[in-house]
């Protein structure tokens, strides 16, 4: 089976269960963790598959393929769209680290592997590697993870700092109960901890290096079409959450428009509205503009990927500007739509209400959220520095 076919039939087997994703909303975002029933069809459908190396038995899908993976699954829930999303790029970031630690890793072809990227740790030489000790918050999927990947500072012996990327397994950490949010509930966002963790030294990967793309002692580098500039894959990545949250709150908007009056009014049909025809057009047209922003990006990675380039430092604050307008979009498609729905919308058995805060929850998240990403992009076309490492 050719890979393309491989990716068709995880993106069919997660749209079959895309209706029971949505049935378990309420029950997931009540537990602040998604039912194990999520990830068990997730896990059937070969999701975490998605980005493994295919030396260890996984799909290695090209980022466009995962990209409409992660769709899919956002469609059925947000809250398990974004813990899958965590999972399966992770997983691309453990194929940068030396052959050794993707060998202790990707011990199976399904591997489920979360992070906290902000340097929050301090990593402390030691025989054979470091001692990791620190917290980290908003650690996404943490609870049902086997990995960890943590950011860390490291002094060096001329007092400068060096940000690094430790990975653990999350059997040596501990995982705080403090995920009590507004949206997003279900992510079990949880902050993670470390105290004095080894770390053996192949298990840690020098920031710098992995945003360059040139870290070292692996197998698979060059052009072979998988090595991605990090920061551009995890923001396309990303977006396929927002785009998926969209396109679910916009289907269970015009599914229950038909024959419904307008309270207080003598309509009886709100969908002869011309309102409500103006919003949903709109809404439509700014999902497939976002999704077309993002896949013009996801076109440019692979193309440097497919070469054994890296992305220019103004491709690549044009990119996360792309990523960032396009959650700006998917997240007012759904405002346009929540301004004209009935006081039901906002009831918490109701799938659209969900999909609603949780799109707006996480379109505050500090990578992700829209302007200052477009700060970015607008800085280098104006021909000034992006004043972040952070491409």
């Amino acid at each position: 089976m050719a890979v393309n076919e491989q990716a068709a039939a995880v993106i069919q087997a997660v749209r079959d269960v895309v209706p029971t994703l949505r049935e378990n909303g309420l029950a997931a975002e009540e537990n602040r963790w998604i039912p194990e029933e999520n990830i068990e069809l997730l896990d059937k459908a070969g999701v975490f598959r998605a980005a493994v190396p295919t030396r260890f038995g996984g799909l290695d899908l090209s980022l466009e393929e995962q990209y409409d993976i992660l769709v899919e699954v956002a469609r059925g829930c947000g809250s398990t769209g974004w813990v899958a999303l965590a999972w399966v790029s992770t997983a691309w970031m453990i194929t940068q680290y030396p052959d050794r630690a993707q060998e202790e890793v990707f011990t199976s072809d399904s591997v489920r592997i979360s992070g906290g990227f902000s340097p929050t740790g301090v990593l402390t030489p030691t025989e054979g590697g470091y001692l990791l000790s620190g917290t980290w918050r908003f650690n996404s999927g943490c609870r049902g993870a086997q990995w960890d990947l943590l950011g860390a500072m490291l002094t060096l012996p001329d007092g400068s700092h060096q940000e690094l990327y430790a990975v653990v397994p999350m059997s040596e950490l501990s995982i705080a109960d403090d995920w009590h949010v507004s949206a997003a509930a279900a992510t079990g966002s949880s902050t993670t901890s470390a105290k004095d963790v080894f770390v053996p030294a192949h298990r840690v990967m020098d920031a710098a290096e992995a945003l360059e793309g040139v870290t070292g002692d692996r197998s698979n580098t060059g052009a072979n079409g998988r090595n991605y500039a990090l920061i551009g894959y995890i923001m396309a990545s990303s977006v396929a959450s927002y785009i998926g949250m969209a396109r679910a709150a916009f289907e269970l908007f015009v599914e229950r428009v038909p024959g419904r009056p307008i309270a207080y009014t003598s309509w009886e049909d709100q969908a002869k509205h011309p309102l409500t025809q103006l919003r949903v057009a709109t809404a439509a047209n700014k999902i497939e503009a976002a999704d077309a922003l993002v896949r013009r990006w996801i076109t440019a990675l692979q193309a440097h990927a497919d070469a054994g380039t890296q992305p220019t430092l103004e491709e690549r604050a044009e990119g996360r500007g792309r990523c960032g307008y396009a959650i700006q979009l998917a997240k007012e498609s759904v405002e346009d739509l929540q301004s004209i729905s009935s006081g039901s919308a906002i009831m918490r058995a109701a799938p659209f209400q969900r999909f609603f805060r949780d799109i707006e929850g996480l379109a505050l998240h500090g990578m992700m959220t829209p302007n200052p990403n477009l700060e970015v992009h607008g800085r280098v076309v104006l021909g000034l520095e992006p004043d972040t490492y952070l491409l």
